[in-house]
């Protein structure tokens, strides 16, 4: 029953990119997928059977890892159309502070704030400014990169932004690393020339700032009440991102926000 389960589902899905992707005529990838799936079904039918007698099982496990991992996308999906709605566009915010509407001071020092990109600004600078009113004088945005290669060299490691302005103090920077390295945040700044980045970095005494996200049942019809639930317990099991990427523990600040599922 796995067996001929497993040859229907990736026919479809063969067929799937077959016309999607490749763009192959209708006509063509329906006359193929009724052939083939026709004497697919034909295995999968004779199996039938055997249900009662054990094959429950795999379809079992199947159904329940297919639940979890589509329960996470939906979830994920919520979160970060939530997520970049408050944190906003990073141009803009950058050029409020430019521009005074978000007064703050400038405290010496450098804050590095880690972020999924650089088109919206990261919820920790965002509160930073909002409730402390204050920035520091090197500010960092930081995005991790994971390429579709095994590693990605050391001269290509970094490229870094100034956002529009050269005189800020705040650039975006972009460190690369391919699916086989270990990101490692620290060395990835000790790579920075200080030309670009508006000043001398001041990395052995930085502060690090992480946005927590922390999650909760909303009362918005975007999943059932189980999935949420469901959701909310494996968001539990993510990775330490201080740990991942090697965050000084003693120099690294979190800062939460809650979002509704």
């Amino acid at each position: 029953m796995a067996v001929t389960g497993t040859i229907t589902i990736t026919m479809l899905l063969f067929f799937y990119v077959a016309r999607w992707k490749w763009g192959t005529p209708l006509w063509l990838v329906g006359l193929g997928a009724t052939v083939l799936l026709l004497v697919d079904l034909l295995f999968v039918a004779a199996n039938l059977t055997k249900l009662v007698h054990g094959a429950w099982l795999p379809l079992l496990i199947g159904l329940t890892a297919f639940t979890v991992m589509t329960t996470w996308q939906r979830g994920r999906e919520i979160v970060t159309a939530e997520r970049e709605r408050r944190e906003g566009s990073l141009r803009e915010f950058v050029d409020e502070l430019r521009s005074g509407k978000s007064p703050t001071r400038r405290v010496p020092g450098t804050a590095v704030f880690l972020n999924r990109g650089k088109q919206t600004a990261p919820l920790a600078m965002r509160a930073n400014v909002e409730h402390n009113h204050v920035r520091h004088e090197h500010v960092v945005i930081m995005s991790i990169e994971t390429e579709p290669v095994p590693r990605v060299p050391a001269d290509k490691r970094v490229v870094v932004d100034d956002l529009g302005y050269t005189d800020d103090g705040i650039t975006h920077v972009s460190a690369r690393f391919g699916y086989m390295q270990t990101p490692h945040v620290p060395d990835a700044l000790a790579m920075l020339d200080p030309a670009t980045t508006e000043g001398r970095l001041q990395l052995d005494q930085a502060s690090y700032f992480l946005s927590k996200i922390e999650l909760q049942p909303g009362d918005a019809p975007t999943m059932a009440p189980w999935r949420k639930r469901l959701f909310i317990a494996t968001s539990y099991i993510s990775a330490d991102a201080a740990e991942h990427f090697a965050l000084p523990r003693d120099r690294t600040v979190i800062i939460g926000s809650r979002i509704d599922v």
